[in-house]
């Protein structure tokens, strides 16, 4: 394959108000087979939100193309279609059933924003069928299907992404490399925190579907429980059923970047606590959480969520602190990063001028996202190097997945720090796997 243009796809990148680190030229193997002026064509399943998102900026990603859209809800689907033609001027192919859709060979990747049941399930029929994936985190509902996950990318030899866009940002990867060159000696504890302002979800009933949704397919491999009409389109993320509330729908963040940070992967200790405070409603998960973590190497890190109150911590709304033998590095969650001595004397502060809004549920961070999407097309085209692999995402999955085992059962958790399982602990075990739809096969 011939090299990819690099002056279009820096001049791309500089367009987004930031600077950008190219990963080293990385060959996908041969698992690109278009020819080097060819689009890479995706799929997208769930384009409601988030999904939207993704849509419109990989829509706007050098050499790609959508081809196809898949959302279970009609009004939905044909929002994105309608909007796709009118940026692009083609009009991509919907279906309401992802089996359909990966019946179709002309696309090369999917990309799944649906909700959190889906993510492994969805990740392992693409590579099933022959597609690269882009999972939107958290990549799985619970451990045992993140790794699944990481064992279907491997049997099917794909290529699988998980959205912890921080992995693409250059100063947070500057930030990283200064941490192992021990700008502030070794770093022993991370901090981090996600703030928000979130309204009751109230007491919802059990209603008629409505026509233009499949509900059926929106449930697909979890087990069918009742409509609810305070469910859909946000809601499920508080229901255990679904969701994995604030820990891994914006938690992940931070503990990639601290995980990342400190060199670790597995925790031998986790513990958590906190509750449904904020109302009296359907909401199951927690609106305010704690979770710490220990791991073998005498480190260890905390994070915590605030769902009903927006407090800021360290001024921001969302971010992460490395505290160490000589100093603390402050990162307050964009592309910035500041560093302080042992007297907390400014050492350098480093900025990025790009907008940043953390409390945007759907892309605090849109212009500095787009380059965790151009990493991913880049590498199918053999031009890059995944910035977070399924491997390391199932990692950083795990952590706030282990948090709220450890919450759920309300007792610290003794861990294996090689994979991270749960040991001695029959009731938290349960938790490590969920039961299927039978009319669903999720197996590798």
């Amino acid at each position: 394959m011939t090299s990819l243009n690099r002056r279009d796809f820096i001049r791309t990148a500089s367009a987004a108000g930031t600077s950008l680190l190219l990963s080293p030229s990385l060959s996908a193997g041969g698992l690109y087979r278009g020819a080097p002026n060819e689009k890479v064509v995706l799929a997208m399943m769930g384009t409601n939100s988030r999904g939207a998102f993704l849509a419109k900026n990989f829509a706007r990603t050098p050499h790609t193309e959508i081809g196809y859209v898949c959302d279970v809800d009609e009004k939905v689907l044909a929002r994105t279609l309608d909007s796709l033609e009118k940026q692009t001027g083609k009009r991509p192919q919907g279906f309401t059933d992802i089996r359909k859709l990966l019946e179709k060979k002309d696309f090369d990747a999917l990309v799944v924003a649906a909700p959190d049941h889906w993510h492994a399930p969805a990740t392992i029929m693409g590579c099933q069928a022959g597609k690269h994936v882009y999972v939107e985190k958290p990549c799985s509902h619970n451990p045992h299907e993140g790794e699944m996950a990481v064992e279907a990318a491997q049997k099917y030899n794909r290529l699988v992404q998980m959205g912890s866009q921080r992995r693409s940002f250059s100063n947070v990867q500057d930030a990283v490399k200064r941490l192992r060159e021990g700008v502030i000696g070794r770093v022993y504890f991370a901090r981090g925190w996600y703030t928000n302002w979130r309204p009751s979800i109230g007491k919802g009933k059990e209603v008629p579907v409505p026509g233009h949704l499949h509900y059926d397919l929106w449930q697909g491999p979890a087990p069918a429980r009742p409509y609810r009409d305070n469910l859909i389109h946000y809601n499920w993320h508080w229901f255990w059923h679904w969701g994995t509330g604030e820990a891994l729908n914006n938690g992940t963040h931070e503990l990639d970047v601290m995980r990342w940070g400190l060199g670790v992967d597995h925790p031998t200790k986790v513990v958590s606590s906190g509750g449904r405070f904020a109302f009296n409603d359907d909401w199951e998960t927690p609106d305010t959480q704690t979770i710490t973590f220990n791991f073998a190497n005498n480190t260890a890190m905390s994070w915590e969520g605030r769902s009903c109150n927006g407090y800021d911590a360290e001024g921001t709304g969302r971010g992460v602190v490395f505290y160490g033998e000589k100093g603390t590095l402050v990162y307050p969650g964009a592309n910035s990063y500041s560093i302080y001595d042992q007297k907390n004397k400014l050492v350098q502060e480093v900025k990025d001028s790009t907008p940043y809004d953390a409390t945007n549920t759907v892309s605090p961070l849109e212009q500095l996202d787009a380059l965790h999407l151009q990493n991913f097309v880049q590498t199918i085209r053999g031009e890059a190097k995944l910035q977070c692999p399924i491997s390391e995402g199932h990692k950083s999955t795990l952590l706030p997945q282990l948090g709220n085992i450890a919450y759920r059962v309300g007792r610290v958790l003794q861990c294996d720090p090689t994979n991270g399982h749960i040991l001695n602990d029959k009731e938290a075990q349960k938790l490590w796997s969920r039961e299927y739809n039978k009319n669903w096969n999720v197996r590798v």
